[in-house]
């Protein structure tokens, strides 16, 4: 979610995921104040000092990895920084998404400007510059083990400081010369520690983190929304979403999702149809959508928490606080976000597993009024069987990828890097995962519709009525067999594209309908 301010202070202001989005997409500025210019400037000079020195240091007039002993004269500073961003350039695979790496150029500047990097001044305005203008150094996927620093990645994302490598402008690749020709630019003439403070850090990781934040945010308001029509459509119980039953057991996520979906069915004919029926209560995926959509929620929420953390954090090697005093530490090892990764990983999992079993539910003709398949006449109809095939298969899929990639680490750098967090598989997963839940919670909205509509004439809910008259504006109801997987692609995209929730804050607040809970603030921001 986007800041309300139109200027971000690089260094200075509290970086949030919803701020470097909107950095990222054009809505904020982001830019240097004349004293984190001067903190910059400072640092620079220490580390300028430092190698003019004879006092060897990690990383400034040293060799790197297990080649930290090896003393560097002063004339070949420059050189060894610039030899660092090119033997390090080593991914493989795809290039990562643009905005992911642009992310990454705006999580490098905000720790850079804090001043403890030595990083020159006129190398964070270049950064800046492509990220201004748009111009996106191409960044393979692979190649990370998210310990000394997203090397790979970072090395990548640096090339064309120094003229190399490619970026991408208008959806096209092209030489970092040709581009630097074009804007009569040099390439920068790496100082002492620059190479190591450019590739040194989390952003990779972190990057990914953003858009997981951002994403899963997402899949979660939708499958309390996609559950709802579920609710509705199969004449569950509204009990469960009782706010003294969750008051028994506190945790802010099952608290949050009990009152939400609360909101969105008052006022439904539908659920009071059968307020007095015979049936005791439910299965879990309808009865206990508290319970397991709102312990996702506190994995997001402590993932947003971390995430805070670490994007307003030096992640660098060496820190330099001063020419005096530098600490060789570990702050660029990626396990404080490597653990959460793999935690938002098994939420997002969670939810589709859960959003599958609804879908599933829906099809068995159990539900007064709701046939069998979802369809009237089945026989030489299939009806609304096989899209479950599908769910089910994203489901196995989401199992497959949720082996922790924190719980290995493989030692690289001849044993001096003996212990790392593989943090970057970890962001990657993660984002892979929710992906597929977006493609389960788009199926089921899609089969809820169709239930729903076996309900009429009674009327849901003002915000469901809104919601079911806005699927139905690009979905008919279906009567007869006939190809779906467009009409599944077209839900999926209204999960992708945020409609759904915007649909039902619109109606809220045109009819004066409250949605929030008392921990809205903790869960619809970022």
């Amino acid at each position: 979610m986007a800041t309300k301010s139109s200027v971000f202070h690089y260094g200075e202001d509290h970086l949030t995921a919803g701020i470097a989005l909107s950095i990222s997409r054009g809505h904020t500025k982001g830019i240097l104040s004349s004293s984190s210019r001067e903190a910059i400037r400072k640092s620079a000079n220490d580390v300028k000092a430092i190698a003019e020195g004879d006092k060897a240091v990690y990383g400034i007039n040293t060799g790197f990895g297990p080649l930290c002993t090896t003393q560097i004269s002063k004339a070949e500073t420059g050189t060894l920084q610039k030899n660092l961003l090119m033997s390090h350039a080593v991914g493989l695979g795809d290039p990562i998404n643009d905005e992911i790496a642009k992310l990454m150029l705006i999580l490098k500047v905000h720790a850079l400007a804090k001043g403890y990097s030595g990083v020159q001044e006129a190398t964070i305005d270049r950064i800046i510059l492509h990220i201004d203008e748009d111009v996106i150094p191409l960044v393979p996927e692979q190649g990370s083990v998210g310990a000394s620093g997203d090397l790979a990645p970072l090395s990548h994302l640096f090339l064309p400081l120094i003229g190399l490598g490619k970026v991408k402008i208008n959806g096209e690749f092209l030489h970092t010369e040709d581009w630097l020709k074009r804007q009569g630019l040099s390439p920068i003439s790496l100082g002492a520690k620059e190479g190591l403070g450019l590739i040194n850090g989390t952003q990779f990781i972190a990057a990914h983190a953003i858009k997981v934040v951002e994403k899963l945010q997402n899949v979660m308001a939708h499958a309390d929304i996609s559950g709802a029509m579920m609710v509705e459509g199969l004449l569950a119980s509204v009990k469960p979403f009782s706010p003294e039953l969750h008051e028994v057991r506190a945790y802010k996520g099952n608290r949050h999702v009990a009152s939400f979906i609360s909101n969105l069915l008052d006022g439904s004919e539908v659920v009071h149809s059968h307020a007095n029926c015979a049936r005791v209560q439910d299965p879990y995926s309808l009865r206990c959508m508290p319970q397991v959509h709102g312990a996702s929620r506190n994995a997001w929420l402590h993932v947003k928490e971390m995430l805070e953390v670490e994007i307003n954090s030096v992640t660098d090697n060496p820190i330099v606080f001063s020419a005096d005093h530098t600490i060789s530490g570990g702050n660029f090892h990626g396990q404080p976000m490597a653990l959460p990764l793999d935690y938002a990983c098994f939420a997002a999992a969670e939810i589709g597993n859960i959003s599958d079993r609804r879908i599933y539910l829906s099809l068995e003709g159990d539900t007064p009024g709701v046939p069998k398949l979802l369809l009237k006449e089945t026989g030489t109809n299939s009806g609304f069987m096989i899209p479950q095939y599908t769910t089910a298969a994203l489901v196995s899929e989401n199992k497959g990828l949720c082996f922790p990639a924190s719980a290995d680490s493989i030692p690289t750098s001849l044993g001096q890097e003996d212990h790392v967090s593989m943090g970057s598989i970890g962001g990657r997963k993660a984002l892979r995962v929710i992906e597929n839940v977006e493609k389960i919670i788009g199926v089921e909205v899609f089969c809820a519709a169709q239930a729903l509509d076996f309900h009429r004439p009674l009327k849901s809910s003002k915000i469901m009525g809104a919601i079911h008259d806005h699927v139905r504006t690009r979905i008919d109801h279906i009567t007869k067999d006939g190809i779906m997987n467009e009409l599944m692609e077209t839900a999926i995209e209204m999960v992708k594209n945020k409609e759904l929730i915007e649909v039902a804050r619109k109606t809220a607040n045109n009819h004066s309908i409250s949605l929030e809970t008392p921990f809205s603030n903790d869960f619809d921001t970022y």
